[in-house]
C-alpha cells in the first residue's frame, strides 16, 4: 500500500513517498522536494558477517538524464563516482553509520538522483530520505533523523536556500541531527563570526524537527516490524582473566606520550595475555583482542574524565607544540612544512595560467576552477602498509574541507589572473591532518606569494562522554586514539575575524547545543593560538612571485574581436605564441597571456593590444605602406586596419608624386587626424615632425572663398 505525506517547508513542497517504487528493497522512499527527485533504498543481508567491523556501504549517485543532460565524456554515459557524488555518499555515510543497531550484518543504502530542477540539493535531501528508507525498513535503527542546508542572507537564516540563493549567502552549511541534538554538520562560511556559525546550526535543528516529525508519521503508517537485536551473551570468565592479566599494564601504557612507544606496549601486553590464557580459554583469540581493547577505550576515557589527564600527558585544552618551515623545495612556486606534535604536512602551491583550470562535468553542468587543493595520505604517514591506489573518500573529503577553508581569503581571477593548486602531502599523522593541511597549504600561499586577504589556520576538538551523559570532557587538538576511542571529531577552520569551514563527525546518538557552544569556544582558542604561531613564521604573502612562476598578463576585449585574435583555424594565436607565451580566450572576453619569462608575456601582449586596438585621433603610429596612388597612400597603422595619407599630408612642402616621398613596404611614423562616422581614418605624415623655419600653415578651403569657374 503506497504512503505519501507531504509538507510546506520554506515555500516548497517537501514529500516522502513509500510503496510506489523498488518494492523488493527492505525500505525505499521517493524523496521530492520542488522539482528535485531522489530514490534511496536500503537492503540488509540476512546472515551474519564474519568481519570486524560494520560492513555499511553508502553509494550515491546522480544521473545525467536527471538535469536533460548527456555525459560529457567519451563513452557517454556515467562512469565511476565523482568527486561530488563521493563526498555525498560520505556524508550520508558519516550522519547514520552510528545509529544502526544491528551491526554484524552488511547493508547497503544506495541513493539514485532522478531529477535536479537546479535550485534544490539532491544530496540534502537524500541524507533524510537515507533515514526514511531504513526507517521504514526492518532493519534496526535509532532514527528518524532529518538533514537540511542552512545559509545567511542580509543577516537572516535561509533554510534549504536555493543555488541561486547561495551566490547571496556568506553561509552554505548542511546540518543533520534529530530533535533534541545535532549528529554531523559540513560546509564553509565567508569568515562569519563563530557565534553566527552557531546560530546557523540552531535554526537547522528547529528545521530538522518538523523533518523528524514526517517521517515519524510514515512510519507509524506504513513501517515493518524490526528485527531482533541479539546483544552476545559476555563471557565473565574471559572478561576477568583479561581485566586481571592486562588491566593495570594498559592503565601504565595509556600513560605513555609517544604513540609509537604506547603502541608497542599494548602490542605485548596482548600477545602476553593472549599466551597466557590460551590454554584456559582456546579458540578465544577475537574475543581477548577484543577485551583488550575495550579496557584500552574504558581506561583512556576514565583518566580523561575522572583525572583530566590525556593519554599524552597534555591539558585538556593544550594545544600539541607547532613547527613552522618554509620555502623548504627551491623549484616550487611556494612551499611550507607544517608539524603539530606528530602530524606533519608538506603544502605546495603551484601557480598556472587559465588553461590549467580543472573541469567539472556535473549536474550543474560544465564549469572550471581555478583554485584546488588536492590531499594525499600516503600509508607510512602512520607506520602501515596498504594497498597503493587512487584517492579515496577520506582522502578527496579533507581535501575539500581545506580547500572550503582557504577559498574565502584567496584573491578572484580578476585581481590575480593565475590557476593555483595547492597540494599536501601528509608526511606524518597523529589526527588533524586536514586541519595541518589548511595551516599548511595557507602558508605555502603566502610563501608563494599569493595575495590573500590574511592568514586561515584549523583545529581538531574532540569529546568524551561519561555514561550518564552528565560528565563530560572536550580535548583541545585531538590525537589519533582520542579520535578513535572519542566520541566526537568537530573540525573548524578560519581566520581572525571568522570561520570559513566545519565538520563534525560524531559516534554517539547526538551532541546538545550546549556542548557545541562550548567546544566551539574550546576551537576558537586554538585557532588564534595556531594563527599567532603563523603571524611568527610570515605575517602577510612574499612581495614577489617565485622566479619560476609564470608572469601572467591580462586584458578584457570586445568579444566581437575573438576571432581576430585567433585568427583562422588558429594561426593568428599561434604565431603570437612563438614568442614562447602561452594564450587563453574566454568567451567572455578575458585574454590571458602566461610565460616564465616575463618580456615574453609583454612581447606576446602588445601583439594582442594591436590586434584588438582601435584607432585613436591624435595618436603618432608607425605604419607600413601597404600601396600608393595618386593622390596619396594607404597605410596601415595596426594589424588590418589602415587609413589615407593624402598626398598633402606627406610633407610641408609640395608633393608632386606620392612615390618621390615613399615606396610599398616602407615604415614610416603617421598621426591619426581624424577618423569619420563610417571609419575611414586619414592621416598625415607631416604632422610628426617640426614644419621648416618660417613656414605659414595654409589657411582651411572654406576660408580662402569660392573657387573659380571652370572655364570652357
Amino acid at each position: 500500500m503506497a504512503e505519501k505525506i507531504e509538507l510546506e517547508l520554506e515555500g516548497r513542497t517537501f514529500s516522502i513517498e513509500y510503496g510506489r517504487v523498488a518494492k523488493q528493497a527492505h525500505g525505499a522512499v521517493w524523496m521530492q522536494y520542488g522539482e528535485t527527485v531522489v530514490l534511496v533504498a536500503t537492503v540488509a543481508d540476512t546472515r551474519e558477517s564474519d568481519m570486524d567491523f560494520f560492513p555499511l556501504t553508502v553509494d550515491y549517485r546522480e544521473k545525467f538524464y536527471a538535469s536533460g543532460r548527456i555525459p560529457g565524456n567519451f563513452f557517454k554515459r556515467e562512469g565511476a563516482p565523482s568527486t561530488t557524488e563521493k563526498l555525498s555518499a560520505r556524508l550520508i555515510d558519516h550522519q547514520i553509520r552510528p545509529l544502526f543497531l544491528k551491526r554484524d550484518v552488511e547493508t547497503q543504502v544506495l541513493v539514485t538522483v532522478l531529477s535536479f530542477d537546479d535550485e534544490n540539493d539532491p544530496a540534502v535531501l537524500a541524507m533524510t530520505g537515507a533515514s526514511a528508507a531504513v526507517c521504514v525498513s526492518d532493519i534496526p535503527f535509532e532514527g528518524p533523523i532529518g538533514a537540511v542546508k542552512v545559509g545567511r542572507i542580509n543577516g537572516e537564516y535561509v533554510i534549504n536556500p536555493t543555488y541561486q540563493q547561495l551566490d547571496e549567502s556568506d553561509i552554505n552549511i548542511i546540518v543533520s541531527g534529530n530533535k533534541e541534538s545535532i549528529i554531523s554538520v559540513e560546509g564553509e562560511c565567508h569568515e562569519v563570526p563563530d557565534a553566527d556559525v552557531l546560530g546557523a546550526l540552531r535554526a537547522g535543528q528547529e528545521a530538522i524537527a518538523r523533518l523528524v516529525e514526517v517521517q515519524e508519521e510514515l512510519v507509524s503508517r506504513c513501517g515493518k516490524p524490526k528485527r531482533e537485536v541479539v546483544e552476545p551473551e559476555p563471557n565473565e570468565a574471559l572478561e576477568e582473566a583479561v581485566r586481571a592479566q592486562a588491566a593495570l599494564r594498559i592503565a601504565d601504557a595509556n600513560r605513555l606520550s609517544e604513540k609509537e612507544d604506547r603502541a608497542n606496549v599494548i602490542a605485548s601486553i596482548e600477545a602476553d595475555t593472549q599466551a597466557a590464557l590460551e590454554q584456559e580459554f582456546p579458540e578465544s583469540s577475537a574475543e581477548i583482542t577484543a577485551e583488550i581493547e575495550a579496557i584500552v577505550k574504558a581506561e583512556m576515557r576514565r583518566m580523561i574524565l575522572d583525572e583530566g589527564r590525556r593519554i599524552d600527558g597534555r591539558a585538556l585544552d593544550e594545544v600539541r607544540p607547532i613547527q613552522i618551515e618554509l620555502g623548504v623545495l627551491p623549484r616550487a612556486h611556494g612551499s611550507a612544512v607544517f608539524t603539530r606534535g606528530q602530524t606533519q604536512a608538506l603544502c605546495v602551491a603551484t601557480l598556472g595560467s587559465k588553461l590549467d583550470t580543472r573541469m567539472v562535468d556535473d549536474l550543474e553542468g560544465m564549469s572550471y576552477k581555478s583554485f584546488m587543493l588536492d590531499y594525499n595520505f600516503p600509508s607510512y604517514s602512520v607506520g602501515e602498509t596498504r594497498r597503493i591506489g587512487a584517492p579515496g573518500r577520506r582522502e578527496i573529503g579533507h581535501g575539500v574541507l581545506a580547500e572550503k577553508a582557504l577559498v574565502p581569503v584567496v584573491p578572484n581571477e580578476k585581481h590575480f589572473p593565475y590557476t593555483i593548486r595547492v597540494v599536501s602531502e601528509i608526511l606524518e599523522s597523529n589526527s588533524s591532518s586536514s586541519m595541518a593541511t589548511v595551516c599548511g597549504g595557507s602558508l605555502a600561499l603566502m610563501d608563494a606569494g599569493v595575495p590573500v586577504k590574511t592568514a586561515v589556520a584549523g583545529a581538531g576538538v574532540g569529546l568524551v562522554m561519561g555514561d550518564d551523559n552528565a560528565n563530560w570532557a572536550l580535548l583541545t587538538d585531538i590525537l589519533g586514539a582520542e579520535d578513535h576511542l572519542g566520541d566526537m571529531d568537530l573540525k573548524i577552520a578560519g581566520t581572525a575575524e571568522g570561520l570559513t569551514s566545519i565538520q563534525l563527525d560524531i559516534k554517539i546518538k547526538g551532541i546538545s547545543l550546549e556542548i557545541m557552544q562550548e567546544a566551539f569556544g574550546r576551537a576558537r582558542d586554538a585557532l588564534d593560538h595556531i594563527l599567532g604561531k603563523m603571524t611568527e613564521a610570515i605575517a602577510r604573502p612574499k612581495p614577489e612571485l617565485s622566479p619560476y612562476a609564470p608572469r601572467i598578463l591580462s586584458l578584457y576585449i570586445d568579444p566581437a574581436k575573438i576571432g581576430t585574435v585567433i585568427g583562422p583555424g588558429g594561426k593568428t594565436i599561434r604565431s603570437i605564441e612563438e614568442t614562447g607565451a602561452t594564450v587563453a580566450v574566454d568567451d567572455d572576453g578575458l585574454i590571458t597571456v602566461s610565460s616564465v619569462d616575463a618580456s615574453a608575456g609583454e612581447e606576446a601582449m602588445e601583439m594582442i593590444k594591436a590586434l584588438v586596438e582601435d584607432p585613436e585621433v591624435g595618436r603618432v603610429y608607425n605604419g607600413t605602406v601597404k600601396r600608393t596612388l595618386d593622390f596619396g597612400a594607404f597605410i596601415e597603422i595596426l594589424p588590418g586596419k589602415e587609413g589615407l595619407c593624402h598626398i598633402s599630408e606627406l610633407d610641408y612642402h609640395r608633393v608632386n608624386k606620392v612615390e618621390d616621398v615613399l615606396s610599398e613596404g616602407d615604415k614610416l611614423d603617421v598621426k591619426v587626424i581624424s577618423i569619420d562616422d563610417q571609419g575611414k581614418v586619414r592621416l598625415s605624415r607631416k604632422a610628426t615632425f617640426q614644419p621648416p623655419p618660417g613656414y605659414v600653415e595654409p589657411p582651411p578651403r572654406h576660408a580662402r572663398g569660392p573657387r573659380r569657374p571652370h572655364r570652357r
